[in-house]
């Protein structure tokens, strides 16, 4: 194959002959994390991306490390998923999955897995390769891989480009104003990564095509903190239906808020649980799981009115969804997006935000909620959207609007492709 050029392939093998041939790209994603074995929203994310890009009548292929969720995770092997025709994962394991995973913490490169990493992208002829999240996959050294006439992007879930612990959340008590990485990457409990300081991220960023942000505000966050290259604004899409979509009401007898996400100090929730005692008109409905679930759980004793669910898998949350008064969002951390949004947006439901990171921006061009900075702002926000329901139908019938003209898969998915295009076109101009 000659630099620069698509592949071409009928889309459907069995179609007639005077069918149109159709570009039909072959994309690698690399990522740390891949569902099941993951820990939140930029896994099932990729997968969402995964699976609009097969529905569009492209093929992908996965490579993801279980080493390093076998080294962080203290649950037991989940049960394996189903993946459409056209969708390859290959899940990277050895016998010493938590050595193979500080290795590349710390050398900021493939090392058990370098070689099976090349075989597969050798072998699989891709047009575009993806990096996701690449911390415990490959480091910086992983951005090398792939020939000169693939397409490479790179997708910012996390801020690990310019964060060591990716969360911009400095000494583990507040969003991050300025860097004091080392002080901080103890306090963090994660061992130094000495890489960060020998240019090696710099040199590999140059083997990117094109840096993909998820929020403006995350752009703009990179830039503040130095990352030296343009990035381009995409934001996650989700399907109007998820796979294995579970049809019913939450059957909750209350009228309920809703939290949904990760339990851990970043999240935010340690403000809004003790608030739940002041506001006994309404349930606070908790899905998700964390190391600092003890805590809230604790903090949540006596309260008739919160309710822990534990982990809720996505296709069961939108029942959840559609039966709230309104999602709440209280992290005090900088996201990158903050998917549970869109995804309250798609059904119909209004959001109470944290006053802070990409979160005014989703609120802003939804017309689909309110900020909040302070607990008592919050329990005001509260009784408005229980109150007025006009309220609330409007903010409602705006952010689903709004999800399908900004974050719906029919719009993003046609975006993504648009920008592996005008890469492509690019590397075409710089050949000649």
């Amino acid at each position: 194959m000659g630099a620069g050029s698509w592949r071409y392939y009928r889309r459907r093998p069995d179609s007639l002959a005077a069918a149109p041939l159709e570009v039909v790209l072959r994309f690698c994603m690399i990522t740390t994390f891949y569902p099941p074995h993951h820990f939140g929203g930029d896994a099932i994310a990729i997968r969402r991306l995964c699976h609009g890009l097969v529905r569009a009548g492209h093929q992908v292929e996965v490579i993801c490390d279980v080493d390093a969720w076998r080294t962080l995770s203290d649950g037991e092997e989940p049960l394996p998923l189903e993946e459409p025709e056209g969708l390859t994962v290959h899940r990277l394991r050895s016998r010493l999955p938590s050595v193979a995973a500080l290795m590349t913490h710390q050398l900021g490169r493939p090392t058990v897995h370098r070689r099976r990493i090349e075989q597969i992208v050798e072998a699989g002829r891709f047009d575009v390769i993806n990096f996701h999240n690449v911390s415990l996959v490959g480091g910086p050294g992983l951005l090398s891989v792939g020939g000169p006439d693939v397409v490479k992007l790179y997708m910012a879930h996390e801020h690990w480009l310019v964060c060591p612990t990716h969360v911009l959340w400095r000494h583990g008590r507040e969003a991050c104003p300025s860097r004091e990485c080392l002080r901080c990457t103890a306090h963090h409990r994660r061992p130094p990564q000495l890489w960060r300081s020998t240019g090696a991220l710099g040199r590999a960023l140059d083997h990117v095509h094109e840096f993909l942000a998820i929020s403006q505000f995350s752009a703009d966050k990179h830039r503040e903190f130095g990352f030296p290259k343009p990035m381009t604004v995409l934001p996650y899409g989700l399907p109007d239906r998820e796979d294995g979509e579970v049809a019913g009401g939450a059957a909750h007898s209350r009228p309920y808020f809703l939290y949904v996400g990760r339990l851990e100090a970043i999240k935010g929730l340690d403000d809004v649980i003790p608030a739940m005692a002041g506001y006994p008109d309404a349930d606070l409905l908790i899905a998700g799981s964390g190391s600092h679930e003890d805590a809230l759980r604790a903090a949540g004793e006596g309260l008739d009115n919160v309710h822990f669910l534990g982990w809720v898998e996505s296709a069961r949350l939108r029942s959840y969804y559609r039966d709230c008064l309104a999602l709440i969002v209280p992290s005090v951390c900088f996201e990158t997006f903050g998917i549970i949004l869109a995804e309250a947006f798609r059904d119909g439901t209004p959001v109470i935000a944290r006053d802070i990171g990409p979160f005014p921006e989703l609120i802003a061009t939804a017309q689909g909620g309110e900020l909040f900075s302070t607990p008592a702002e919050l329990l005001s926000a509260m009784g408005r959207m229980q109150q007025d329901e006009g309220l609330r139908r409007r903010q409602g019938v705006s952010a689903r609007a709004a999800w399908e003209a900004n974050w719906s898969e029919a719009v993003v998915i046609p975006a993504y492709l648009q920008i592996a295009r005008r890469v492509r076109r690019r590397l075409n101009g710089s050949a000649t």
